[in-house]
C-alpha cells in the first residue's frame, strides 16, 4: 500500500471509531447503545468520581489534622514571621513593626487613619509593598500573632511562637467590633482643636475649645473663659463664643495667603538647605500649600499651625493673626519631605 493509500485507510478507521456505538477502555469495549453498557460506563465513572472524593476528603483530614496539632501549613508568609524547616520562626524587626501597628491601631482607633500614617511612614508588608487599608485589617485579624494555627475558623495552639499578647489583642478586637460608622465618628471627635492654647479675646481671656452635640450632629465651638467662669464680660462687642471651623479656616486661609507673598517665598529661598530642597520645590510647595494642607492628619495640622501662629486675638472687628514667619521655612521643609520620599518610590 503506497503512503497515500495508507494514511486514507488510516482516517476512514479513525471515523469509523469515532461513529462507533462502542465506548472502548484499555482492556475491554462497552456498547453504549444498550441499556447494560450505559449502566457498566456509569458505574465506572461513578467510581472514578467516588475516588476523587475519597481522595479531597483524605486530603482535608490531613490538613486539618496538622492545623489541630498547630504546624504550619504554607502559603503566605505573615509579616513577622519567616519560614525554617516548614516551621514558622519570629523575625525580630518584623515582629516589632507588628507590635507597633496593633499598638497604634488602639490609640487611633481607626484604621483608614492608621493606613495613612503608615504609609507616610513607609512601613513595608512582608512582599515590600505599602499598607494598605484591606491589608491592615487581614493582619490585625490574624490569629497567627496570638501564636494560634485556625481551621475553618477554629483556633488551636500553633507551634510558633506568638508576638501579640492577649491584653493588646483584646484591646484590638474590642475596638474592631464597633461599627465601622462609630469608630469614625470617635475620630472625629478626638480631632485636636488646631487653635487650644493660641486664641484670646481682646481683652486677654483664652478662647478654649468646648462643643455641644444635637441629635447625630457634633459642633465644635471656641469659648471664652469669661463666659465659663460666668465672669462679667467687657461690652465692647468683642465675641465670647465662635464656631470652630469658621475662626480656624480663616487662620488657615490667612496662612495660605501670606505664603503665596513673593516675601514669604524669597524668605524661605534665603533659608534653604540645598542639598535637601531644591528652589523650585520650593515655590511649588508654597504655591501648592492648600494641596499639601488637605493631606495632613488633623493631629499634623495642629503642631503645623501651633509652629506657624504666635497668637490669634479675636477683636470686635475680626481677628488679629501673629504669625512666626521665621518658622516658615523649616515647617515648609518638614512638610516636604515626606513628599519627596512618595515621589521616589
Amino acid at each position: 500500500m503506497t503512503g497515500k493509500g495508507f494514511h486514507d485507510a488510516a482516517n476512514d478507521q479513525a471515523k469509523a471509531n469515532f461513529h462507533s456505538p462502542y465506548f472502548s477502555a484499555d482492556t475491554q469495549s462497552f456498547n453504549t447503545t444498550t441499556s447494560m453498557g450505559r449502566l457498566t460506563l456509569n458505574i465506572l465513572l461513578s467510581f472514578a468520581q467516588f475516588e476523587r472524593e475519597v481522595t479531597a476528603e483524605r486530603i482535608r483530614d490531613k490538613v486539618k489534622a496538622s492545623r489541630m496539632k498547630g504546624i504550619w501549613m504554607g502559603g503566605n508568609i505573615p509579616l513577622g514571621y519567616d519560614v525554617r524547616d516548614r516551621k514558622l520562626v519570629v523575625n525580630t524587626q518584623e515582629a516589632t513593626t507588628v507590635v507597633h501597628i496593633f499598638t497604634r491601631f488602639v490609640e487611633v482607633g481607626s484604621a483608614t487613619v492608621l493606613a495613612r500614617d503608615l504609609r507616610k511612614e513607609r512601613v513595608l508588608s512582608k512582599k515590600g509593598t505599602l499598607i494598605d487599608k484591606g491589608y491592615l485589617y487581614r493582619l490585625l485579624n490574624n490569629r497567627v500573632y496570638r501564636g494560634e494555627a485556625v481551621h475553618k475558623g477554629t483556633a488551636y495552639p500553633g507551634e510558633h511562637d506568638a508576638i501579640i499578647d492577649a491584653r493588646l489583642w483584646d484591646q484590638v478586637h474590642d475596638i474592631l467590633g464597633e461599627s465601622p460608622r462609630m469608630r469614625a465618628n470617635n475620630s472625629r471627635t478626638q480631632t485636636p482643636a488646631l487653635l487650644k492654647g493660641i486664641l484670646f479675646t481682646a481683652t486677654g481671656a483664652a478662647m478654649t475649645p468646648s462643643s455641644t452635640k444635637k441629635g447625630t450632629r457634633r459642633y465644635s465651638y471656641y469659648v471664652s473663659m469669661d463666659l465659663l467662669k460666668n465672669r462679667e464680660a467687657p461690652k465692647d462687642g468683642i465675641p465670647q463664643r465662635l464656631p470652630a471651623d469658621t475662626v480656624e479656616g480663616a487662620v488657615v486661609n490667612e496662612i495660605q495667603r501670606i505664603l503665596r507673598t513673593p516675601e514669604t517665598t524669597a524668605q524661605v529661598i534665603a533659608k534653604l538647605d540645598r542639598d535637601d530642597i531644591t528652589e523650585a520645590e520650593a515655590i511649588a510647595a508654597l504655591r501648592q500649600f492648600p494641596e499639601l494642607w488637605a493631606h495632613l492628619f488633623p493631629a499634623e495640622q495642629a503642631r503645623i499651625l501651633q509652629l506657624l501662629v504666635r497668637r490669634v486675638t479675636v477683636t470686635a472687628e475680626g481677628l488679629i493673626i501673629d504669625l512666626r514667619t521665621d518658622a516658615i521655612a523649616g515647617v515648609m521643609r518638614d512638610i516636604m519631605t515626606p513628599r519627596r520620599l512618595e515621589a521616589a518610590v
